[in-house]
C-alpha cells in the first residue's frame, strides 16, 4: 500500500509539470499569390484579362460551343465558367434573344436564393468600349458567389458564373472568394468585343 502511495506521490508531482489546454478550432491557412493579369488567350469574340495564376480551358460540358471557356484557379479549386452567344446567328430576333438570355442569366443567380442570405443586384456600364451588364453577388451559403452577364445589346452576349467546388461553408470560404471576387470584377471590367 505504501508503494502504491509513493508512485503516486511520484507521478503526480511529475506528472503536472505542463499545462495543457484545448486548442482553439482554426481553419487551414491559405497563401495566395501576388496578383498580375494577361490577356485573354485565343480566337473568341470577346477578350478580357485573366489571372496569370489561372489556366484557360475549353467548356467540358459544351465541346461543340467553341467560344464557351472555363477559367480555373487549381489552387483554390474555384472556376469561372463563360457562354457566348451571338445574338445575331439565331433563328429569333436579337433583341427577343437578348431579353430570354438576360431572364435566363437572372433566373440563374436566383436560383441559389434557398441558400442564400441576400442577392445584390448590380449594373455594369462601360461606354467606350459598348459593354453593359448586371452583376448578381449572391452572399450566404451557395454554391456560386457571383455571376454576371455582359452584352453589347446588338450582337454579342457574355455569360459568367464564379464556382467554388468545396462545400458551401460561407466562413471557411470567405478568404477564397475575398481573394478572387476582385479577379472577376477584373475581368468584367476589361472585356472588350472584337
Amino acid at each position: 500500500m505504501r508503494f502504491l502511495s509513493v508512485i503516486f506521490l511520484v507521478l503526480f508531482v511529475f506528472g503536472c509539470g505542463e499545462k495543457h489546454t484545448p486548442k482553439p478550432r482554426g481553419f487551414f491557412r491559405i497563401d495566395f499569390p501576388k496578383k498580375s493579369y494577361s490577356e485573354l488567350q485565343g480566337n473568341f469574340p470577346y477578350e478580357f484579362e485573366v489571372p496569370d495564376y489561372a489556366t484557360v480551358s475549353a467548356n467540358r460540358t459544351n465541346p461543340a460551343e467553341k467560344d464557351w471557356i472555363t477559367v480555373e484557379v487549381p489552387a483554390n479549386n474555384a472556376q469561372i465558367h463563360f457562354s457566348y452567344y451571338d445574338l445575331q446567328n439565331g433563328s429569333q430576333p436579337a433583341r427577343e434573344l437578348l431579353i430570354e438570355l438576360m431572364e435566363e442569366t437572372r433566373s440563374l443567380a436566383y436560383k441559389h436564393s434557398i441558400k442564400a442570405t441576400a442577392i445584390d443586384e448590380k449594373i455594369f456600364i462601360n461606354r467606350p468600349e459598348k459593354v453593359y451588364g448586371t452583376i448578381y453577388n449572391i452572399h450566404g451559403n451557395a454554391a456560386s458567389p457571383m455571376q454576371f452577364f455582359l452584352t453589347d445589346s446588338t450582337k454579342h452576349f457574355l455569360r459568367g458564373a464564379f464556382y467554388i467546388s468545396e462545400v458551401p461553408d460561407i466562413d471557411s470560404l470567405r478568404p477564397v472568394i475575398n481573394f478572387l471576387e476582385p479577379d472577376v470584377i477584373r475581368m468584367i471590367e476589361t472585356t472588350h468585343w472584337k
